[in-house]
C-alpha cells in the first residue's frame, strides 16, 4: 500500500541511504519464499511490509485497489484458509493477478473498480499502475511520487462493494483492506452492509491532497468512528523531503 519509489524531490544522503537499504532488505526477504519468487519472476514483489501488522485471523480477505497482487500474495501466505476477494479495474493488473492464483479456487479476482454508485468510471492511469485512481492526481502527488504522472485514461466498471459481497456471504473475521489512491472514501460509502460482516479494515490513508478531490485521513477516521470502528494502529508512514508526513496505513478494529 506504500509506495516505494520516494521520493521525486532531492533528499538527504542519509534518507537516500535508507530507502536503498529498505529496498534490498525487502529483497531478501521476497527471495526466502517459494512462492513470493515465483510472483517475483512475474515481476510481482509481495508487500511483505505488512507481514507484521496484527490482523485477525481473517476467514476472509476483501483486497480492494488489489493492482497485481501485491498485498492479496501477503494475505494468502498469511491466511491460507481464507477466501480472498481481489478487485482490480485495470484489465492488464487483474491478469498478472490472476496468472498468480490461477490454481487456487478460493481467490476470486473481480476486474472492477468499487465505489458509491454502480455504473462506468474514467480511470486516470500513471505510469506506475499500482497509482492509477479514478480520481486526477496533483501535481504534488507527481512532485512526491517519481513516475506517477498520468499516460491516459480508460472507462472501466464500477459497483458498490454492498452488491457484489452482501454480509450474507461473508465469513467472519473479515478483512478489509483498501488502497485506491483517494477513492478510499468512496469505497466505504458503497460498502454500508457489507460493513457490518467487517472486522478489521486496513486502508491507506492521507493527509495532504495527492488526487483532486480526495477525502483526506480525519474524515476517513471520523466515518469509520461514526460505523462503529475505531483506530487500532498507523504503520508505514511516508514523509515528504521537508520532514512532513504524506500518507499511512491505517488500521481499523470493530468495536462491535
Amino acid at each position: 500500500m506504500v509506495k516505494r519509489r520516494l521520493l521525486g524531490i532531492s533528499l538527504p544522503r542519509d534518507l537516500q541511504f535508507a530507502i536503498a537499504l529498505a529496498r534490498i532488505r525487502k529483497l531478501a526477504a521476497v527471495t526466502r519464499s517459494a512462492e513470493y519468487r515465483r510472483a517475483l519472476r512475474r515481476g510481482v514483489a509481495a508487500g511483505i511490509e505488512h507481514e507484521h501488522v496484527p490482523f485477525v485471523n481473517a476467514a476472509t480477505v476483501i483486497d480492494v485497489g488489489a493492482n497485481r497482487g501485491q498485498f492479496s500474495l501477503v494475505a494468502r501466505m498469511r491466511f491460507p484458509r481464507a477466501t480472498l476477494h481481489a478487485f482490480e479495474p485495470q484489465p492488464a493488473a487483474a491478469r498478472i493477478l490472476a496468472g498468480l492464483f490461477d490454481d487456487d479456487a478460493a481467490i476470486h479476482v473481480h476486474t472492477i473498480a468499487l465505489g458509491a454508485s454502480s455504473g462506468e468510471r474514467e480511470l486516470h492511469v500513471a505510469r506506475a499502475d499500482d497509482s492509477s485512481s479514478l480520481l486526477a492526481p496533483t501535481a504534488m502527488q507527481e512532485r512526491i511520487f517519481r513516475g506517477t504522472d498520468e499516460i491516459g485514461r480508460i472507462r472501466v466498471p464500477s459497483e458498490r462493494l454492498d452488491t457484489v459481497l452482501p454480509p450474507a456471504g461473508i465469513t467472519q473475521p473479515c478483512l478489509l483492506k483498501i488502497d485506491v489512491q483517494g477513492s478510499e472514501l468512496d469505497v466505504l460509502r458503497g460498502a454500508e452492509g457489507t460493513l457490518a460482516a467487517v472486522d478489521q479494515i486496513y486502508v491507506e490513508c492521507s493527509f495532504t491532497e495527492l488526487y483532486a478531490g480526495q477525502a483526506l485521513a480525519d474524515e476517513i477516521i471520523a466515518h469509520l468512528r461514526a460505523r462503529g470502528f475505531r483506530l487500532a494502529g498507523i504503520f508505514h508512514p511516508t514523509y515528504d523531503g521537508d520532514g512532513a508526513c504524506v500518507q499511512a496505513d491505517f488500521l481499523f478494529d470493530s468495536s462491535s
